[in-house]
């Protein structure tokens, strides 16, 4: 499976981005035909503690599921996505096994 991560307007560190890309590659435990994964990170301007937004994108056979959510960290944010894409990933199997 491809993964990319895009930070916007700031530079991930490598620690961030294999910590990423190690949690995403466990979603292929919940579905066998996912194909590839983008993950964007970025730091929204307010002035809140809960600036830091992560979107994962997961490209499987026949649809497309996404998740948004927005933490304190980066790795809270990404914690937080994956676990609805785990959740939209069983709801997509238990469709393709009803058809």
């Amino acid at each position: 499976m491809d993964i990319n991560i895009n930070s916007i307007h700031f530079t991930a560190d490598k620690k961030l981005k294999h910590l990423i890309s190690t949690k995403v590659n466990k979603l292929t435990t919940f579905h066998d035909g996912l194909l590839s994964a983008d993950v964007n990170l970025k730091i929204d301007k307010s002035e809140t503690g809960k600036n830091k937004t992560a979107e994962v994108k997961v490209l499987i056979k026949g649809a497309d599921l996404f998740a948004k959510k927005q933490s304190n960290t980066f790795e809270e944010a990404v914690d937080e996505c994956l676990e609805a894409m785990r959740r939209q990933l069983m709801k997509h199997k238990e469709k393709e096994r009803k058809v």
